[in-house]
């Protein structure tokens, strides 16, 4: 018990790692900004170290989300589920994931938190790190335009677009994939599942061994990033989280409860009132998976939903329906492509928020596990992924607020899939009684 009080949590030194390369850099950018060994420090020492970082999650990535996907589809059920719960699920997490990602989109080219940074400047610091980055980077120098960009989704030869690092197509391939793997009942394919499953759980594995270089990665990155920006980093740093916070609250606030009342029929202050011990859960926890439990009994004693539908919502939920996730991911992607001057078209765009919805599915349940598709995207659209350093420090607040927003859509999802399926257990009668005014 003593051992595990003192033992400092993953998070505290990733909060560690970020205060200690911050005040380095500023340090460093007040008292010798032009010091000749503050280069050779850069480019032997910190940048290698951020880039064996980057480098060992890029080798997993392609693994882990076709994985994720192809097991997230396949435990959907039979194919009467996939039918009428599965397809309701699948086309409201869809939906839902796809508002969450323009509310987030919109949110950061209103304000732009990231913009004013002299382009030249941001440019010369990462010049190094891009060669770093070679094959993911190098895919988005040449993009395809209009419909073209579109009919790359579905690729010719899965194997050629996971060598080129296409990962919008192999991501389109694993959903496929995922379908026909659901529609197969045969011994085989079991077996198929089941390896293709012990190849997610493996290379969770690996990702969370690696995640553990983290707190040395975000130094590395922050030392980088400060010595050469100096103050004007923190002031983008806390708009950034200021959006991050506006984008959960509208989704919050203004989606899920419109979603409650047209599609599910039900108040949302009578659900937000039973939904509060599964959201305490999920702030405290920061973890969609650890509060599962939870939500399931909330979902079953408090919201009176049918316990076979709220089980199967919830379980695909945990790692489906992840709307705050998608939020953080697009407002980063847009936040760091400001902040490096890099102005992205519309196709762009879209192509991050279809990015940002299937990466929504595919995150892994591990600390900071949408690092890796953030770093993708990062590289797809031509943005240094080493920015990613920039965020990693205010992580850990900002996962708590989004795992709460994905545990609420979870069971917002639940609620909107229930209506009509065991009309006898829908809580109508509840919802009236939470509705009255007191007299």
């Amino acid at each position: 018990m003593a051992d595990e009080r003192r033992r400092v949590s993953l998070q505290m030194k990733m909060l560690i790692g970020f205060v200690v390369g911050l005040a380095a850099g500023l340090f460093v950018h007040s008292a010798a900004p032009d010091a000749p060994w503050v280069e050779t420090v850069t480019i032997y020492v910190t940048g290698p170290i951020g880039q064996i970082f980057l480098r060992l999650l890029f080798m997993l990535v392609i693994p882990l989300l076709f994985s994720a996907l192809v097991i997230g589809i396949a435990e959907m059920g039979d194919v009467r589920s996939l039918k009428r719960i599965g397809i309701k699920t699948l086309i409201f997490t869809v939906a839902i994931s796809g508002i969450a990602v323009v509310i987030a989109l919109t949110a950061v080219n209103l304000f732009r938190p990231g913009a004013g940074v002299d382009p030249a400047l941001a440019q010369e610091l990462l010049a190094g790190a891009r060669e770093g980055a070679g094959a993911i980077i190098s895919s988005a120098q040449e993009k395809p335009a209009g419909v073209s960009t579109f009919l790359g989704i579905i690729p010719n030869n899965v194997i050629a677009a996971a060598a080129a690092n296409d990962i919008l197509a192999v991501m389109f391939f694993a959903l496929v994939f995922g379908i026909g793997l659901l529609l197969v009942n045969t011994p085989s394919a079991q077996r198929l599942q089941e390896a293709i499953e012990g190849i997610f759980h493996v290379t969770m594995r690996l990702i969370g061994i690696i995640i553990r270089l983290a707190p040395l990665a975000i130094a590395a990155f922050m030392f980088n990033l400060a010595s050469v920006f100096g103050w004007e980093l923190l002031i983008r740093l806390g708009a950034y989280v200021g959006v991050v916070l506006l984008a959960l609250g509208i989704h919050m606030f203004i989606v899920y409860p419109i979603a409650l009342r047209v599609l599910g029929g039900v108040s949302p202050l009578w659900f937000f009132r039973g939904s509060q011990e599964a959201m305490v859960m999920a702030f405290s926890t920061a973890s969609s998976n650890a509060t599962l439990p939870t939500a399931i009994r909330v979902a079953e004693e408090k919201l009176k939903l049918p316990p076979r539908v709220s089980r199967f919502v919830l379980t695909i939920g945990a790692t489906a329906n992840q709307n705050g996730t998608a939020i953080f991911e697009g407002v980063t992607v847009l936040f760091l492509a400001q902040f490096f001057g890099k102005d992205l078209s519309l196709a762009q765009q879209v192509v991050v928020l279809l990015m940002c919805i299937l990466g929504g599915i595919g995150t892994a349940g591990v600390p900071a596990g949408s690092l890796p598709v953030i770093a993708l995207i990062l590289g797809m659209v031509g943005v240094p992924p080493e920015g990613i350093g920039l965020v990693l420090g205010v992580d850990r607040f900002l996962d708590m607020c989004r795992t709460t927003l994905n545990v609420t859509g979870d069971l917002t999802a639940a609620v909107v899939v229930s209506r009509g399926e065991a009309a006898e257990t829908y809580p109508a009668p509840t919802v009236e009684v939470a509705e009255a005014p007191p007299s």
